[in-house]
């Protein structure tokens, strides 16, 4: 990257690559190694929409006379012991209007469209900063101190660029939680005042390795409504130090094994941690994303076999950018090809248990995830959902063989923790039931009103047994991507977060964007990625079976301007709706609301937090319930009763002189930006959206 000087230090040019939708050219760099400025690394043919949906005519006539792909709804319905609304028949019709009050968790005010360099929240409500990077979290942490920042210290203290957080209740207890957020990746030129990215110092790099991973806070309920961090005994840091347990079929695997572990099941540390979720025995699970972009040296590497694996996950060029390889050689592929392949999965930490060892769960998969989220079935069968968050990648999921110990015990979480390693991974495959000449790519809806269809799960590996031809199951594990594309997954447009609903037992999958579909040599739009040149996304949502192979779908949102045509919101009236753009991140509040964080929303405003009901004659209204600072994204989104939390995440990152920052949260004044946790609540108590 090219550079000027600046009072004799080193200051980055802006990056004359493209990048997804608004996020800034360092966000880009330093998050996901620039991931939309090269070639989508899925350059399989798997069949498109348009190949697969050749007889519409009779699939509905299976619909109509109760065939094979109604019973997959039914199905599903009896396995989340919920009554599920078929699509199309969700209750939104001409009278939405008529409430005098939203619907119960949406009931405020919109924030409109702003670029304000704060939190902008609804009128009623009030706001705190729980935790920032550099806070303390663990005995003995110093003050944060910008111009004097040590490796030892930062073990210590809050990690850099938060993204997830989860909030568990501590012994039953309303008042006293811990607070669980992921730390995704480092920005050294805003981390550190006299950073060159051509000879990092080896401080600089150890502060970065303890800058990622998680961090484990207790937190105390204060009366009105903030959160306030406490010295607690469960309180930790989890680094790129910490030693992780590589756990499930494919540990062990010859492809896990390094010089400093020829055992392959022992990897230290984390990184690139993304979404996750809290899972119903009260443990982290969080989804490893962007590592390519830390190993070096992926254009030494002269094995066919292993270039072939190593481009199909985007591991290319020389130097990395931040130059971690100058100082452990196991960021060098050149030196240890297979340390790339110990990174990339969904990991498990047990917030409850400060000496417990994190695992990486082998049996879900190695790729982008995102996160991973759990659903519980009837007969206590665990099933984790999982994005792949590249352009044209999959979703996949994994059923458990075993059941749920009920409770949150240490006895529980221990059972239920080994439930992810052993059991089967699917890959999804789409299909929509609307003639191909419907689906032209503007976002025009077809003519049954909606986009929707059906879909099965293919089956990868169960244990020992792969169910791909030529791929062993160790080798389905390790190397998913390319397993997925054997068996023809359906490529989607950056398949992020993925929860399931408490309430209705559906699945929701954020999709934020893919400027790319439909372009020379890529994918065209289908049902279920339906606009080219994606550049705002869509929210899809799914009735799935769970345990079973079959599940039918629709978009719940397809994203943008409510005046472009090309947008959908639930079929509720346009005009009534907030502007949304690159959907991220999804939770739910207790009446089963949809909540959606944003990253780089390409409408002139910034990334914010929108809530919006998938039941009722409110189906669809979605409205924006806060926004975040100059240059930064929301992630992580905490609904409960009475407060939500926001992650914020690269405040100010969008500066193209890091001595000059354009945000100066959550500090005010000259201060530098630092990411940080903000918490929202209602003015004297009450439930968040209820008037």
């Amino acid at each position: 990257m090219s550079s000027h000087q600046d009072s004799g230090r080193v200051v980055p040019l802006p990056l004359l690559t493209s990048h997804s939708a608004s996020r800034s050219a360092t966000t880009c760099r330093y998050r996901c190694g620039d991931a939309c400025a090269h070639d989508a690394p899925n350059t399989s043919d798997n069949a498109y929409f348009g190949d697969v949906v050749r007889n519409v005519l009779s699939r509905r006539k299976a619909l109509r006379t109760g065939g094979a792909l109604a019973l997959s709804f039914g199905a599903a319905t009896a396995l989340t012991g919920t009554a599920a609304a078929a699509p199309g028949d969700r209750g939104h019709g001409p009278d939405h209007g008529d409430r005098p009050h939203g619907v119960p968790g949406t009931d405020f005010e919109p924030v409109p469209p702003n670029t304000e360099d704060r939190v902008v929240i609804p009128e009623g409500y009030e706001q705190d900063v729980v935790i920032g990077w550099g806070d303390p979290v663990v005995p003995g942490a110093p003050e944060f101190d910008f111009h004097n920042q040590t490796a030892a210290a930062q073990e210590k203290q809050f990690g850099y660029n938060n993204d997830f957080a989860g909030l568990i209740p501590l012994n039953g207890s309303g008042k006293r939680n811990l607070l669980v957020v992921n730390h995704e990746y480092t920005t050294e030129p805003h981390m550190f005042p006299d950073y060159d990215e051509e000879n990092p110092t080896e401080e600089q790099v150890r502060i970065a390795w303890a800058a990622h991973g998680l961090s484990v806070v207790e937190v105390h309920r204060e009366r009105g409504g903030g959160l306030t961090p406490q010295a607690g005994r469960h309180n930790r840091r989890i680094t790129l130090n910490t030693e992780f347990e590589l756990r499930g079929p494919a540990a062990g695997s010859d492809h896990l094994k390094t010089s400093a572990d020829p055992t392959g099941t022992k990897v230290f540390g984390t990184q690139n941690n993304c979404a996750g979720s809290v899972t119903p025995w009260g443990t982290v699970l969080s989804g490893e994303e962007n590592v390519n972009q830390y190993f070096a040296n992926a254009d030494q590497v002269t094995d066919p076999k292993t270039k072939q694996r190593l481009d199909r996950y985007g591991f290319s060029g020389g130097a990395s950018d931040r130059k971690w390889e100058r100082f452990d050689k196991r960021w060098d592929l050149a030196q240890e090809p297979n340390e790339a392949n110990r990174f990339g999965w969904v990991v498990e930490i047990d917030p409850n248990d400060p000496d417990s060892t994190p695992v990486k769960h082998t049996a879900l998969g190695r790729f982008k995830h995102e996160g991973a989220a759990v659903h519980v079935t009837r007969d206590r069968r665990v099933v984790a959902y999982s994005g792949d968050d590249e352009r044209f990648d999959y979703i996949y999921k994994f059923v458990s063989n075993g059941r749920m110990k009920p409770g949150r015990s240490a006895h529980a979480r221990r059972h239920n923790m080994g439930l992810l390693d052993d059991g089967t991974l699917y890959v999804a495959k789409f299909r929509g039931d609307s003639p191909e000449s419907e689906i032209d790519g503007s976002g025009k809806l077809p003519s049954d009103g909606e986009f929707d269809g059906t879909g099965e799960w293919i089956a990868l590996a169960s244990g020992d047994r792969s169910f791909v031809p030529g791929f062993s199951a160790e080798e389905v594990y390790i190397f998913t991507r390319l397993a997925a594309d054997a068996v023809g997954a359906t490529k989607m447009d950056r398949p992020e977060d993925i929860q399931p609903s408490p309430v209705n037992g559906r699945i929701y999958c954020a999709l934020t964007n893919n400027s790319n579909r439909g372009s020379a040599g890529n994918a065209a739009p289908d049902e279920v990625n339906p606009r080219i040149g994606n550049k705002h996304g869509h929210v899809l949502e799914v009735d799935d079976e769970h345990t079973g192979t079959r599940f039918r779908w629709n978009l719940l949102l397809v994203c943008g301007d409510p005046n472009d045509p090309s947008t959908y919101f639930g079929g509720f009236d346009k005009s009534e709706v907030s502007p949304i753009s690159c959907p991220d991140n999804v939770a739910f509040d207790r009446h089963g609301n949809l909540w959606i964080s944003t990253d780089g929303n390409a409408l002139d405003s910034h990334d914010g937090l929108f809530a919006v009901p998938v039941e009722g004659p409110e189906r669809g209204k979605v409205k924006q319930f806060l926004t975040v600072p100059v240059g930064a994204e929301t992630c992580g989104p905490v609904i409960t009763d009475d407060l939500v939390t926001v992650c914020v995440q690269h405040p100010g990152e969008d500066a193209e002189d890091p001595s000059r920052p354009t945000s100066h949260w959550p500090d005010g004044g000259d201060s530098r930006p630092r990411p940080a946790v903000a918490v929202v609540w209602r003015k004297h108590g009450g439930e968040i959206g209820q008037r």
